[in-house]
């Protein structure tokens, strides 16, 4: 079977970026996204949009303003989206069976918010056993109580620089580095 990459990204959504839940480095987040999405399509990768789906909850109700995508995003036609109903994209989901069906041993995380959806994402991925090599500096969060959005970003790059991984592997790469190795 042919090994592939997907860049997930993960609640890139309208809601999750308002003037009440400002997001460290939004526009900058955005355009690495954007750029490495653009690699991933030119060799022939995966790029999966994950939706957050709250209509159980009632926020992020499908087809919303909240639950739309942010217009600054280069979508492409032949990109997925599926649709997430927890933190965790993996729960209840057609990710697993979608990355199945593709073939997928590798997976590149980016989005918001880093210490939410993003790390259960990855904990999820993990346990599945898929290589996994975050975005680090294309993923985002904002403000907590005790720290500022910056320093949760650090701190969460650090943790997955050592955490212990399964038959799979994680790394930490920033976006500049991933289109480097990816162009060679």
């Amino acid at each position: 079977m042919i090994k592939r990459r997907v860049l997930l990204i993960i609640d890139m959504q309208k809601g999750s970026f308002t003037k009440k839940t400002p997001r460290f480095d939004t526009d900058g987040v955005v355009a690495r996204i954007n750029k490495i999405a653009n690699t991933f399509r030119a060799s022939k990768d995966a790029v999966i949009y994950i939706q957050h789906d709250g209509t159980e909850y009632g926020e992020f109700l499908k087809n919303t303003e909240e639950w739309e995508l942010l217009d600054e995003l280069q979508i492409d036609v032949t990109d997925k989206v599926i649709d997430k109903y927890a933190n965790d994209a993996f729960y209840k989901s057609m990710l697993h069976s979608t990355l199945q069906n593709l073939g997928v041993d590798q997976i590149f995380i980016t989005g918001c918010a880093t210490d939410f959806c993003v790390e259960s994402t990855i904990q999820a991925a993990l346990t599945r056993d898929y290589c996994i090599t975050v975005v680090a500096d294309a993923h985002t969060t904002g403000e907590r109580p005790n720290l500022t959005a910056k320093q949760v970003i650090e701190h969460y790059n650090w943790v997955w620089q050592n955490m212990i991984p399964t038959r799979g592997k994680i790394e930490v790469k920033n976006c500049e580095e991933i289109i480097t190795t990816s162009q060679h």
